[in-house]
């Protein structure tokens, strides 16, 4: 039988075919959706334990809760750079992890938490939204907007200021990132504190593109019956939910009153058209965006700094966009 599918194996750059083997190495078939979330989940930790070796030393790190909407506890964890002062508050980015909604945690993306704080000089607020499918849409999105309301209320008592707020997010927690975002602003009719977006290879909603026929397969978990496991987990009623502008973020408006994004993809990622077309829905509105396309790499590729230098220069033009929307204060 033919297929139109492009031979990513074989187009991607020779460090990201090494990053495959060593995950190979680590977890055998780590992104296989066919053996129950609970063994996606243990074979996730399993392999990200390698990446979130080294990289930057904070200040300090301190864990602790947020309360939901709901009453339910979330778990956060706080990170200070070296660079951050005794006296003076700083910006804060709220980060939400990605995993497809069904795995990942605090831990499975500490080193990037980790660098995005040094790189940024901001205290970065990593949260442990409920995972799916114990915890339905929008369970996860309340979890994240609740978290960047309790920052707005109290981050003085972290040492974090409360009117500058960013999200930032990898994969599925890029979607919770604008999602949030969205919902902030359309439900709670205040989003003025969310400075700034960091969106890696998210998904907003397209359900066919360019990117769905060429890419995608067992090398990264996406292919087509993946993505509708990912769904199915994450949706209560999925026809009701995939037309929600909290999940189908392309469907909201994005015409006005969108906080600055740097939306980077990656270039063999089913996803890329939906960076794409955020990107091109918010510039031709007049939205502040940036948009950048990391050559030879697959989706996750930001966890693997350890190995890949398109991952390091992902992170670093993320918080140069950042520091940019920050001119009042200069984190490096």
């Amino acid at each position: 039988m033919f297929s139109n599918k492009a031979d990513v194996l074989n187009l991607i750059n020779t460090q990201m075919k090494a990053v495959l083997k060593k995950q190979s190495e680590l977890a055998g078939d780590a992104f296989a959706t066919n053996v129950g979330f609970d063994v996606m989940r243990q074979r996730y930790i399993e392999e990200r334990r390698f990446w979130n070796e080294g990289g930057p030393v904070m200040a300090k790190t301190h864990d602790d809760v947020v309360e939901s909407f709901d009453g339910s506890s979330i778990p956060v964890r706080y990170y200070y750079p070296s660079t951050a002062s005794c006296d003076s508050p700083l910006p804060a980015i709220e980060y939400i992890h990605g995993g497809g909604f069904v795995v990942g945690s605090i831990d499975t993306h500490d080193r990037i938490t980790r660098m995005l704080a040094h790189e940024t000089g901001a205290v970065v607020v990593s949260v442990d939204y409920p995972l799916s499918p114990e915890a339905k849409f929008p369970k996860a999105l309340e979890a994240c907007v609740a978290v960047a309301a309790y920052l707005h209320e109290h981050g003085d008592k972290h040492g974090i200021l409360p009117n500058d707020i960013s999200f930032a997010g990898d994969s599925g927690g890029a979607n919770l990132s604008l999602a949030s975002f969205l919902y902030l602003r359309d439900e709670m009719e205040d989003a003025s504190f969310i400075k700034t977006m960091l969106l890696y290879y998210g998904m907003y909603g397209l359900k066919d593109s360019c990117g769905y026929r060429l890419y995608g397969g067992s090398w990264d978990g996406l292919d087509a019956s993946d993505m509708e496991y990912y769904l199915d987990c994450y949706c209560a009623d999925k026809e009701k939910d995939l037309q929600s502008p909290y999940l189908n973020c392309l469907s909201a408006d994005l015409t006005k009153h969108v906080a600055p994004c740097y939306i980077a993809s990656a270039e063999y990622d089913p996803l890329i058209d939906d960076s794409r077309t955020l990107h091109r829905m918010l510039q031709i509105h007049g939205m502040t965006s940036e948009y950048e396309e990391f050559k030879g790499v697959i989706h996750a590729f930001l966890h693997h700094t350890r190995m890949l230098d398109e991952a390091q220069r992902a992170l670093d033009h993320g918080a140069s966009f950042f520091r940019r929307q920050h001119t009042h204060y200069l984190a490096k």
